[in-house]
């Protein structure tokens, strides 16, 4: 049995952060958890620039492997499941033999694509990265800083747009690939893109027009179409890719659709309380 350690690492990884979850809830301390959310990022999309797109979604699609087999039949016969040549998709060996079909396709055209395809893929894991870092360091340090939270902004807002164009070159390809879902998975990524490069532009002209107030939400609902593009997109497909694996690409089209919508809506929930927080405590000291 092959031990694939880098999937073995990610597993470790969450469960760390399943736990720095429960004690931020039980204790209301969030930093943590974020900061580690941000690092268990940075270390999956290092991958990609150290040993390159192919490399990484083979570990990608090993993740997703080990669900996506529980209780499954031989011969398979399960829509959303497929084989890839040689077994190369997946770091597992011989230990599995039957991959998400997504994952079969993802792996397929970028190990067997043009090399602009990888350039596109790299050019938005790099830039998308160092803006959800840029992100974090906005808001933990918001206002008052005048030129340099400005300067940031300004170059966060440049590298996103670089990202999210290669996004959206890369998903204008995906037509033809039906286990994304064809044609719905190209405007569903089409509409992901939307989600984030729109409220990134909504809390800038916010604070074109010096409305601080509007900046800070739609600053709020950008980070949480980030980290639903990037942390509920995987999470919630790894839970739900199973559940569905008779029904080709509907896993993955629910991910596609969902998570940038599913991410700003949480932001917006946990700005609120914060707010409330923020405004019930002056109240509470008196």
């Amino acid at each position: 049995m092959a031990v694939p350690l880098g999937v073995i690492s990610v597993f470790v990884g969450l469960a760390i952060w399943a736990g720095l979850a429960v004690h931020a809830v039980m204790k209301r301390k969030f930093v943590p958890v974020l900061l580690f959310g941000i690092l268990l990022m940075l270390y999956l999309n290092a991958g990609y620039v150290i040993y390159g797109p192919a490399a990484s979604i083979a570990n990608f699609v090993g993740i997703y492997d080990v669900l996506i087999n529980l209780g499954l039949s031989d011969p398979v016969s399960a829509a959303a499941v497929s084989t890839c040549p040689d077994n190369s998709c997946s770091v597992w060996g011989n230990t599995f033999t039957n991959h998400p079909a997504w994952g079969v396709a993802f792996y397929d055209r970028f190990a067997n694509g043009p090399e602009l395809r990888s350039a596109l893929l790299l050019g938005h894991v790099v830039c998308n990265s160092i803006v959800f870092v840029l992100m974090h360091v906005q808001m933990f340090f918001p206002g008052g800083r005048g030129a340099n939270h400005a300067i940031l902004g300004r170059i966060s807002f440049g590298i996103l747009t670089v990202g999210v164009g290669c996004a959206a070159i890369l998903a204008a390809q995906h037509g033809p690939v039906g286990e994304y879902g064809g044609a719905l998975s190209t405007w569903g990524f089409f509409s992901m893109s939307i989600f984030v490069y729109a409220t990134a532009v909504m809390g800038i002209l916010a604070i074109r027009r010096q409305d601080t107030a509007q900046h800070r939400i739609w600053m709020w609902r950008f980070v949480g179409s980030m980290w639903g593009s990037f942390w509920l997109f995987r999470v919630l497909l790894f839970v739900i890719d199973p559940l569905f694996r008779d029904i080709e690409a509907l896993a993955i089209q629910i991910c596609i659709w969902g998570s940038a919508p599913a991410g700003i809506l949480i932001a917006e929930m946990v700005r609120r309380r914060v707010d409330e927080r923020d405004e019930i405590a002056p109240v509470l000291a008196e």
